[in-house]
Formats: C-alpha cells, sequence, structure tokens
C-alpha cells in the first residue's frame, strides 16, 4: 500500500518519523531495553510450533521473537517503510506490505493473531470491523486473535468488544498490560484476548 491510504497511521506519522520508528525498537534493544514483552505474552498462549500472524508487524518485531522459539510466524502490514527495515532487520522472515482489510485465506491460517502495537487506533476509521472479518478469516476454529492499544483514542475496547462479537469471537480476558496486570476502568492500556 502507498501513503495514499486513508489510515491514521500515516495521518499521524510523517515519511521521516515513520522511517525513525523503523529502527526505533534496534536502538532500544542494543541499548538493553527489554523490547519482547508482548511476544513473550503471545508465545505463552500458543501452543508449541503455532502458526502466528503479526498483523499490523511494522518491522515484525514480535514475529521475529515467536519464529526465535520455535513458531511459524508471518507478518503484515500497511507501511512499505516498515517492511522494507524488516526485511534488513530479520532476513528471512516472511513480512508482506499489506493492508489489514485486504488480509485472506491467501496466506493462510493461524491459530494465533496478534495485533501489539495500537494498530487498531490506527486503521482507516470505519474499516475497523473489516479488518475484524478480515482476520477472521485466516484464524483457525479455537484460535485466538490478541490486540493491545491506547485507551484513550477514538476507537475505544467497547468498539472492539462491538465489533469482535459482531465477528463471531468471544473475549476470553483482558489485561491493562502485557505482563498482565488486571484491567480496570481507568487502565490507559488494554490487552485483550479472543477467542474464534
Amino acid at each position: 500500500m502507498t501513503d495514499a491510504s486513508g489510515a491514521r497511521w500515516f495521518d499521524e506519522w510523517t515519511p521521516e518519523q515513520r522511517s525513525e520508528y523503523a529502527d526505533r525498537f534496534r536502538k532500544l534493544a542494543a541499548d538493553g531495553v527489554d523490547i519482547d514483552g508482548e511476544a513473550r505474552m503471545v508465545d505463552a498462549l500458543a501452543g508449541r510450533n503455532s502458526r502466528v500472524l503479526d498483523a499490523g508487524c511494522g518491522t515484525g518485531r514480535v514475529a521475529a521473537y515467536l519464529a526465535g522459539q520455535g513458531h511459524r510466524a508471518a507478518g503484515v502490514d500497511i507501511d512499505p517503510v516498515l517492511i522494507k527495515a524488516g526485511r534488513q532487520q530479520y532476513p528471512g522472515l516472511p513480512l508482506q506490505c499489506l493492508d489489514l482489510v485486504q488480509v485472506s485465506p491467501n496466506l493462510g491460517h493461524f491459530d494465533v493473531i496478534v495485533s501489539a502495537g495500537n494498530v487498531m487506533v490506527y486503521l482507516e476509521p470505519g474499516t475497523e470491523r473489516a479488518v475484524l472479518a478480515a482476520l477472521a478469516s485466516v484464524l483457525v476454529p479455537g484460535g485466538r486473535a490478541i490486540f493491545g492499544f491506547a485507551t484513550d483514542r477514538d476507537y475505544t475496547v467497547a468498539d472492539l468488544d462491538r465489533d469482535a462479537t459482531a465477528t463471531g469471537w468471544a473475549l476470553e480476558s483482558r489485561w491493562a498490560t502485557w505482563q498482565l496486570d488486571p484491567f480496570t476502568p481507568d487502565a490507559d492500556w488494554a490487552v485483550s484476548v479472543y477467542r474464534s
């Protein structure tokens, strides 16, 4: 996809900021910062050797960690700048530039889908339910879909619950952090796990 997309991501991040973001987690890791919290939580919920889709993968950081744990992980993201950087950072990791609303069974089927870094709040407004339906088309029966995003954005946790229910998913659990802190009404982050 190109910057012509209506995704909030392209509205809120300049090309220069997107390039800087592409290198952000590599720099954090080099400084000794733990960048794998989301991926460790997903790894704990996934059966061994699971097929995992990192939806809105950025450079593929989460998918790369999960592949290193023995999962069959792949990533898709709308931003060609991030996908290009990810292919350089993680050679051999299957990363594809794709708008999430275009996800289809052509990608394969997955036991777990993770959408970690505010992906849902950066989608094109009004496409959120269609994105969940697209993701549902590749999630195996009984599979888990995991979303993490800030709670102070236009797209809310209540919106996610409504759209997930319309997709046929049931909320399994919700936390305030990827380290499983309890979710409260005033939490500034939500990690939501659904079952297909």
